[in-house]
């Protein structure tokens, strides 16, 4: 019962500091731009930047659902084969 507390507090903890690590190394990428793109998005009028970041969010926003939805199938089918014995295994699978 303690053992299993003190693994679940663990996991969160890993997570908590991958979070942490994730949103501190967003700083990095401030590095990364153009400085021409940045001149040319600073001196491009409202609805220029407007789309600007409405493209920047079509472009992130959906690979990053698709990703997601493919780790969680993963995780749901992470023990498939090894749930069920040789004899009970369904031709069908998936």
């Amino acid at each position: 019962m303690v053992g299993q507390s003190i693994s679940r507090f663990s996991r969160c903890a890993k997570v908590a500091l991958t979070g942490v690590v994730v949103l501190t190394a967003n700083a990095v990428g401030y590095a990364q731009s153009c400085a021409l793109c940045y001149t040319q998005a600073a001196g491009s009028g409202h609805k220029m930047i407007q789309g600007l970041r409405t493209g920047i969010l079509v472009l992130i926003v959906p690979p990053m659902f698709m990703s997601l939805g493919i780790t969680w199938l993963a995780y749901i089918k992470r023990n498939r084969t090894n749930d069920l014995a040789e004899s009970e295994k369904p031709n069908n699978d998936w």
